[in-house]
């Protein structure tokens, strides 16, 4: 049975009201306050200190101070009036139960509102969070977006300003290759012409001295027209070599010049060797061929060994730059490896070796336009990739595999546009 606590002192304000409760050994961890606007009780084991108020207070605003043996309440008043005593008078077991029960259910009203408050608060920190991330996650997209056009713009601009070079060296060449005929034409035509004054400088001779003969009274006259004649012909065997051709390509189709160039550049290819590599001090006198290491490199390729393949044509390269199937074969490896800017390089670096375009270069020169059209297929530069596969059909216009692959191309394309 809890002792009911009456030794305390209250005092008043129009406003405010203020309580001090003596309790022996009170400690804030061993005491209960409960307060609502009309009641207030301390527990405190085994003391037991309620009032019922004389008027309503507001308890979210008062506040209870426990130490030194004292409890001291600080009630603000709803309404500013002096009050005539601290609690109710008159006041009964049935209307103190009722105030209880009363303050019970105010106090788990409040609480539960409090606690709905407190939920709907956390839900709309939970909804900000949300949204401040679906914001910074959708900034990242955009700016992830942002540099994938970045770069892909860029790297149009490159392959078309790479294009715009090809296609003024290719001029360039066409042009110093045109002039270099004309030239040859040129010596031609003035040889001939000295060939023709020689011959008629001798045929003015000739009849100059027939005029002279007949003009003439000597009595040698028929001696000297006799001597003047030139004496047959004797009958003999003429042996005609022709120098070997190296390209079965007929005369009315033969492109001398360009075919004659080819060949003095595979030549040079052949000649030009770095030796000076560290690397080559450990290797035998046959791995210091690029043409070994080229076969070596077909090999490692046919067996699906790609880095090696690679490693074989990169040390070919460094000893001979100048031979176009090493960039070739590289870029086929590359392809394979999905490294997709690399075998577009190694295949641009092919096909300018392959020149002039002749009929000894063509398959070399449509795998290169295949191998750097697919590369750009795969990077989604259908345009691009289409352009070097109708280079290939140019060079072989018979080959079915190319023909439908370029055709799929074609409805990529149309496809892309339809839908943009």
């Amino acid at each position: 049975m809890p002792l009911q606590v009456s030794d305390y002192t209250w005092q008043q304000t129009e406003t405010a009201v203020f309580i001090s409760v003596s309790l022996r050994g009170v400690s804030v961890r061993d005491t209960d306050v409960f307060c609502t606007e009309n009641y207030l009780k301390v527990n405190c084991p085994p003391f037991l200190f309620e009032v019922f108020l004389y008027a309503p207070i507001d308890d979210e605003s008062s506040k209870a101070k426990i130490g030194n043996d004292t409890i001291l309440f600080t009630l603000h008043k709803k309404e500013a009036a002096m009050w005539e005593t601290l609690s109710l008078s008159g006041v009964d077991k049935e209307m103190m139960q009722r105030i209880r029960e009363k303050s019970v259910l105010q106090a788990q009203e409040k609480a539960k509102e409090a606690m709905e408050a407190k939920a709907a608060a956390r839900r709309e920190d939970q909804k900000y969070t949300l949204n401040v991330m679906m914001k910074i996650e959708e900034e990242e997209r955009k700016k992830i977006e942002d540099m994938k056009e970045n770069e892909r713009i860029k790297a149009t601009k490159e392959l078309e300003a790479w294009k715009e070079h090809q296609r003024k060296a290719e001029e360039q060449r066409r042009i110093q290759r045109k002039e270099k005929l004309h030239q040859q034409g040129k010596q031609i035509e003035e040889e001939r012409k000295k060939l023709k004054h020689k011959s008629l400088t001798r045929n003015s001779a000739s009849r100059n001295l027939d005029t002279k003969g007949k003009n003439s009274e000597n009595i040698f006259y028929e001696k000297l027209k006799e001597d003047c004649i030139p004496a047959p012909r004797s009958v003999g065997n003429i042996k005609i070599n022709f120098t070997p051709r190296v390209f079965p390509t007929a005369l009315r189709e033969s492109q001398v010049a360009e075919e004659e160039e080819w060949l003095y550049k595979q030549a040079e290819a052949r000649r030009a060797m770095n030796t000076e590599i560290p690397e080559l001090s450990d290797l035998k006198e046959e791995e210091k061929n690029p043409e070994w290491l080229k076969d070596k490199g077909n090999k490692l390729f046919a067996t699906e060994n790609y880095l090696a393949a690679i490693n074989a044509y990169n040390l070919a390269i460094r000893l001979n730059n100048k031979i176009p199937l090493l960039y070739l074969n590289r870029a086929a490896c590359h392809l394979k490896l999905k490294n997709l800017h690399k075998a577009i390089e190694d295949s641009s670096k092919a096909l300018e070796l392959l020149t002039p375009p002749v009929a000894d270069n063509a398959n070399a020169r449509m795998k290169a336009h295949v191998r750097r059209g697919t590369a750009f297929c795969q990077l989604e530069l259908y345009v691009e990739g289409l352009q070097d596969y109708e280079a290939a059909l140019k060079i072989d216009p018979s080959n079915k595999i190319i023909q439908s692959d370029a055709e799929k191309i074609r409805n990529i394309i149309q496809g892309t546009e339809l839908k943009s």
